[in-house]
This record gives structure tokens, sequence and C-alpha cells, in this order.
């Protein structure tokens, strides 16, 4: 069996409860906590999930949006009924489609 794992980020979920529907509104707010970020990163932030997050970015997010960090990201697991080899490429079954046996002929043969 092979669990698959799902997480979302709900930063921008968050910031709407809070009445909060620009990301520029995030930025002070931030450096009030000693977390300093460009407006870019804090952009990039709002709009994508991390593939990396700070601990004091975290925490900072935490204080100002009044909630926990299992608020900010839910993590789903599900189980997975195909068994996949390490190194196995998975492929789509191909049905009726087999491939045809080549005739080859000598050139001037019928």
């Amino acid at each position: 069996m092979m669990r698959n794992i799902t997480t979302k980020w709900n930063l921008r979920e968050l910031m709407s409860q809070q009445q909060m529907f620009q990301t520029t509104a995030l930025r002070p707010l931030l450096a009030e906590r000693g977390v300093r970020l460009s407006r870019e990163q804090v952009y990039r932030l709002v709009t994508q999930p991390p593939q990396r997050l700070n601990l004091e970015v975290l925490g900072a997010l935490c204080d100002i949006l009044s909630c926990t960090p299992g608020d900010l990201i839910s993590v789903e697991a599900q189980e997975s009924l195909a068994v996949v080899n390490a190194g196995e490429q998975t492929r789509a079954p191909i049905g009726d489609l087999r491939p045809q046996r080549a005739n080859l002929r000598k050139p001037g043969q019928v």
C-alpha cells in the first residue's frame, strides 16, 4: 500500500476571514513581528503553497491571524490501492491495442 499525502495552504482564506484582501496588508504586520519579507515574497507566500517555511514566518502568521499551524496547513492522507515498486513506471492499460506483425518482402516480390 502507498499513502498519498496532499496539503492545502489556507493563508488566503484565513486572511479573508480577517478582512485582509490585499497581500500588501500583510507585509507591515510581519515587519512588526521581526519578519522582513519583500513585496514579492509576501505575494508568493499568499498565492502559492510554500515549499519551505521558516518557523519565524509561521509563528508570525499564526499571531497575526490568531490561528494555529493546523489552521494554516491542512494535511490529508489517502491509501492508494496500486502498489508500485521503486523505479517502476506506472502505465495505463493498453486494452485492445496490440502491435501488428510486420511482413517483410524483398523488392520485386508480391
